[in-house]
């Protein structure tokens, strides 16, 4: 546990910090389409990954920073419910997937890339994907763009 600790503290000390780009997002609604954002009402917003596991990949967050689920009211948290749901009807109106991963990595130790800021992924998938197609270097083939796919959400929620 000591280890643990200290290895706890050690990255806390030499992290240089992700600036929480989810707050920003929804600080400045001129700037959605810049940001990817699809939806928003007054509570959050539901914006396109932008180093996305499958093309259509969706981040869901209140405005509110704040680290754990438990931390919101049960207000709040029915708020961030209901932009998920926003997302799902989203996703399956534009991508038409065949399953969603649908997951909140609570804490950098859980695997959360801004871990003050707790949002939700949902990830399209179809049968016999593996996420991405395999190129020289590891690279990523994403086979339509953010600002297209941005859009495409955008048109969607309209109707939604």
């Amino acid at each position: 546990m000591a280890y643990l600790e200290r290895l706890d503290a050690d990255q806390r000390a030499n992290r240089g910090g992700l600036r929480d780009f989810i707050a920003a997002a929804f600080a400045d609604a001129q700037q959605d389409v810049a940001n990817h954002v699809v939806a928003r009402n007054e509570h959050g917003l539901v914006m396109l990954n932008m180093y996305p596991y499958a093309n259509g990949h969706l981040l869901i967050a209140l405005g509110e920073a704040r680290p754990h689920l438990l931390d919101y009211t049960p207000e709040q948290r029915g708020a961030f419910w209901s932009l998920v749901e926003t997302g799902m009807k989203l996703m399956q109106q534009v991508v038409s997937p065949q399953g969603v991963n649908m997951g909140i990595n609570e804490g950098e130790a859980a695997g959360a890339g801004l871990p003050g800021h707790l949002h939700a992924h949902l990830v399209p998938r179809w049968h016999g994907d593996v996420n991405f197609m395999g190129a020289v270097a590891g690279s990523r083939i994403i086979p339509a763009s953010l600002e297209d796919m941005a859009a495409r959400y955008r048109q969607a929620a309209e109707d939604v």
